[in-house]
């Protein structure tokens, strides 16, 4: 894959509708010409009909129980009622005559490939509402070169699409600046620990433990740990103690039973009290809440409980959301308490998972590397006629957001990546094809920069066979996760074709334990997806066209 060098340039039951309410993320909203498949049904946009809404990406005879009556609806799992979730739509394609500029911003979350993954294991298809792109694609490390002196490096490459006909798929990853477990900033850490009733079992509870205890070991003596408990009300269970005393923070945990209902908003208002008595300017002040998410009590307005949140952002404050469970659970609160605690959301099925997220990507949970970190891709009209981005729908920012460092953006932290994966149409031509902006704060200095880079036509590969194996994983990732959508543009790729991708990646790249996962969960997945192509009645897939979808009556 080629790297670009930069060239800096300083510049839980049921959810009450009233928080549901505050749980809509912001997206852009491009004019098109051509027809998208996540816009509402029946609108003319240029001349072309497109297509969208929950409604009519599920059908109506897939239609599931609302627990909201948001524009976009949240939804249970049909086969898990008390599991939440929510549809963001699927991008459309966009022709650049009438905007050639994507910006949004960075995701680091990885909860969305995990929970299918439980699914998948448990012989189910996940609910297409919980499937977004960028969590799959970032699941996967693809050993990008991180800087030495700088912040980022981005790489990129591109190669002709194996399924969308006349299309190249463009790869770009981000990797930040890595940092030596030794050499970051001490933590000041809140546990935040969801003890209600339905975190009861050793799946739940006896996980949680055992994955708190990994991270302790981790810790370096001088950092500071807190321990909140919530159900029916919050608890200081232990009161600031240095990591060295881990005896003392293991018995603390080990303690901990599970019974009543679920007060997250009374658990969030004490552990951030709890992190602002004890804000340590020079350290790393985060609350890491660790719960399925089910919240039955104590909640009354989104405003509320993301005002504490909010607060906490100003003070320096952040919040990861570790997801944890299967059966009740609400993936669409504990995504969007990250989101606004400016954290990240990821989920643990199993140990490996806490390994993960606890042991080997500790010193990137706990040293922030760059604040509102946020990327524009501006396509050179002349050699791309259009594009679409795979994923990020409820990331997508308005091109005058970019430079608007008011607006917030996720963060990265130190050794983080981030991919994106694009589908664009070439023109014939000569020149670059487009030009990559990335625009963050710096988490130290506190100022803002901004590098660029132009996308060259040296990074596009002729054939498949010529593309590096992480590009392919990338692709292979991406695509998965818009099979299990049903996304109308990997209607002509099946299961069978996908795997024999896959067989095609380097055995160094797939004999890696995560890689050979995958593996398996598309062989599970090619064995229970019989649904029925949603799309099919209007336009069978011999007669696909990849500039225009069918509308939906």
């Amino acid at each position: 894959m080629h790297v670009i060098n930069f060239k800096s340039l300083l510049v839980k039951g049921t959810i009450i509708s009233t928080i549901m309410a505050g749980l809509l993320a912001c997206g852009q909203k491009p004019k098109i010409s051509e027809l998208p498949d996540s816009r509402p049904r029946g609108s003319v946009l240029g001349g072309m009909i497109g297509v969208t809404s929950s409604d009519s990406i599920r059908g109506a005879s897939e239609k599931r129980p609302y627990v909201s009556t948001d524009d976009i609806p949240v939804t249970s799992h049909a086969r898990n009622p008390e599991m939440y979730f929510r549809h963001y739509g699927v991008n459309p394609t966009i022709d650049t005559a009438v905007n050639n500029v994507s910006t949004f911003s960075v995701d680091v979350d990885t909860a969305s490939y995990s929970i299918a993954r439980a699914f998948l294991l448990r012989g189910a298809l996940p609910d297409p509402a919980g499937i977004r792109v960028e969590e799959f694609v970032n699941t996967f490390n693809y050993h990008y070169r991180a800087p030495k002196h700088r912040d980022f490096n981005f790489h990129a490459e591109a190669f002709p699409s194996p399924n969308r006909r006349g299309y190249h798929l463009l790869h770009i990853g981000l990797q930040g600046r890595r940092i030596s477990r030794w050499k970051r900033k001490p933590a000041n850490l809140v546990y935040l620990i969801d003890v209600s009733g339905s975190m009861q079992g050793r799946q739940r509870l006896g996980m949680l433990k055992r994955a708190i205890h990994k991270l302790t070991n981790q810790l370096r003596p001088n950092d500071m740990v807190s321990i909140v408990a919530f159900n029916n009300r919050a608890s200081v269970i232990l009161s600031p103690t240095l990591a060295k005393h881990s005896g003392q923070i293991r018995r603390s945990v080990n303690n901990l039973h599970a019974s009543g209902s679920t007060n997250v908003q009374a658990g969030l208002n004490l552990a951030y009290s709890l992190a602002r008595q004890n804000h340590k300017r020079y350290s790393t002040n985060r609350i890491i809440l660790i719960s399925d998410g089910v919240a039955n009590t104590g909640l009354t307005t989104a405003s509320d409980i993301f005002e504490t949140i909010y607060k906490g952002n100003r003070q320096g404050i952040q919040l990861n959301t570790v997801g944890i469970g299967m059966g009740k659970y609400n993936d669409v609160l504990l995504e969007k308490l990250a989101k606004k605690g400016q954290g990240f959301y990821a989920y643990i099925n199993n140990m490996r998972d806490a390994k993960k997220i606890f042991v080997k990507q500790l010193v990137g949970t706990l040293q922030l590397l760059a604040r509102d970190v946020k990327i524009q891709v501006e396509f050179n009209p002349n050699r791309v006629a259009r594009y679409r981005l795979l994923g990020y729908e409820n990331r997508l920012l308005k091109k005058r957001d970019f430079r608007n460092d008011n607006k917030d953006a996720a963060e990265m932290g130190a050794g983080h990546a981030v991919t994106a994966i694009y589908e664009i149409k070439l023109r014939r031509g000569r020149g670059h094809f487009g030009t990559i902006r990335l625009r963050f704060k710096h988490a130290k200095k506190e100022t803002v920069r901004e590098v660029s880079k132009q996308l060259p036509m040296s990074i596009i590969r002729r054939h498949y066979a010529q593309v590096s194996s992480y590009t392919k994983l990338a692709y292979i990732s991406a695509t998965f996760a818009e099979k299990l959508r049903q996304s109308y543009w990997v209607r002509n790729i099946s299961y069978p074709q996908l795997i024999n991708l896959y067989h095609q990646l380097s055995p160094r790249v797939k004999n890696t334990s995560s890689v050979s996962e995958l593996g398996h969960l598309l062989k599970i997945a090619s064995q229970l997806d019989n649904r029925i192509d949603k799309f099919s009645a209007r336009t069978p897939i011999a007669e696909m066209s990849f500039d225009q979808v069918p509308v939906l009556e």
